[in-house]
């Protein structure tokens, strides 16, 4: 052997108080560059420049790396964006703004290691999200009560949501593990302590009976949507993004398509959360009647509201015919549930009382499954264990028929004065 190194192999010589040494590799993007390792002896740089010549050999080697906070900018707009729903796109947006980069952004992605994110993510759940963000701040003077003032009020992040900000990085990392931008996934070797899951107390059937008979007793304008989430189990977002044209009325079926969200100040129709969401739904006879009500009423309000009236194929609306806010909606619930003096539980959590109303309703359980969209008889089964009185399914069935009376005798007197009740859609 001759002793001379082969062509492309790099070279090691003396740098300032220790040694360089560079090996040409392909980069990602397919082109030719040097890429250099340092090292205080020539020993260190060898076995450096060793591991990169191997590496070298065995695919494309990035010869520059950016910031945490350069990757992620690219990251959330190339990526994300382009491939996640809206809300999911503005969550994992959320979360690298106000989670990672003011934590560790000005670290190099190549640098960053498990004990870098272990450290952030200890920091993460001990720091004051108030303070750090500066929210008591932002209040007008008279209104600032606690950090501004100098009064820390130790608002940190609850174990889930640190979960939540170390998974972002965690899937950032993963990508720029295809990109082959680095080696493995820092973010991945971290354990975190499972956080445990909050059980929701949903509602018994009597309350959710006492909850729909005030919303009919008040004429609630959004009445037939409680009879929606709590029948047919369907989400807020689904609800609201119901249109006219998904209301088969002569088949007696539901089409749910679209779900309406606010996302990042604009109201958004988008896909359901899941392609099971997508389905055709049975109508029972309570829901049949309740969207009968509501289509008279909404036609009472396009008759009040004349030129001030925007026209849409929503179902639900305000008084002027404009999509109704989720926030408002989940006041308006909030307000309902006060007045029929139940327990205020969250919206979504209604979907967990759909099971027992519709067994109440005797909805047959092949039925009850297509509707609440299970894969096995045995779940909807286990759902319907829990058996209501004799009381309540008199109160229900005696609740539909009334409905099915009544959608045809809204009066003129009626049409003129609306149907306000509690706080305005």
């Amino acid at each position: 052997m001759s002793g001379k190194r082969g062509n492309g192999e790099g070279s090691i010589y003396p740098r300032g108080n220790g040694f360089a040494a560079y090996t040409w590799v392909t980069t990602p993007t397919g082109k030719r560059a040097r890429k250099y390792v340092y090292g205080k002896t020539r020993a260190e740089v060898h076995d450096k420049w060793i591991k990169l010549h191997t590496a070298a050999k065995a695919g494309p080697v990035a010869t520059s790396s950016p910031t945490l906070d350069q990757y992620l900018a690219y990251w959330i707009t190339d990526v994300v964006e382009r491939n996640l729903k809206p809300l999911t796109a503005a969550t994992y947006e959320t979360a690298v703004r106000l989670y990672i980069v003011p934590f560790i952004g000005a670290k190099r992605v190549d640098k960053l290691t498990v004990r870098d994110v272990r450290e952030w993510l200890n920091k993460l759940a001990d720091t004051c999200q108030c303070c750090v963000q500066r929210k008591d701040e932002a209040r007008p003077q008279e209104r600032r009560r606690c950090c501004a003032l100098g009064k820390c009020c130790h608002k940190t992040l609850s174990q889930r949501s640190v979960g939540d900000a170390r998974t972002v990085l965690r899937s950032a990392l993963t990508y720029a593990m295809t990109e082959e931008m680095i080696a493995r996934n820092v973010a991945q070797l971290v354990k975190l302590p499972k956080p445990r899951s909050r059980k929701p107390v949903p509602w018994s059937v009597e309350e959710a009976s006492r909850f729909l008979e005030s919303a009919r007793a008040a004429r609630d304008p959004l009445y037939a949507a409680y009879v929606l989430i709590l029948v047919l189990g369907l989400r807020k977002g689904e609800v609201l993004g119901l249109s006219w044209s998904d209301v088969t009325f002569d088949r007696h079926e539901l089409h749910i398509r679209k779900q309406l969200q606010r996302v990042r100040r604009r109201l958004l129709h988008s896909e359901t959360k899941t392609e099971a969401s997508e389905a055709v739904l049975p109508l029972p006879d309570i829901c049949e009647a309740a969207l009968h009500i509501r289509e008279k009423r909404r036609d009472a309000h396009k008759l009040a509201a004349r030129e001030l009236w925007t026209e849409s194929d929503l179902v639900f609306t305000t008084r002027y015919g404009t999509p109704v806010e989720p926030r408002n909606f989940n006041r308006r619930f909030a307000f309902r549930c006060e007045q029929a003096g139940v327990r205020l539980i969250r919206v979504h959590d209604t979907r967990h009382t759909c099971g027992s109303l519709l067994a109440a309703l005797d909805v047959h359980p092949r039925v009850a499954m297509q509707i609440l969209r299970h894969t096995q008889i045995a779940v909807t089964m286990e759902v319907y264990t829990h058996v209501p009185s004799e009381e309540t399914r008199k109160a229900l069935r005696k609740l539909g028929v009334t409905l099915n009376g009544c959608h045809n005798e809204i009066s003129g007197d009626e049409k003129r004065v609306s149907v306000r009740s509690g706080p305005e859609a």
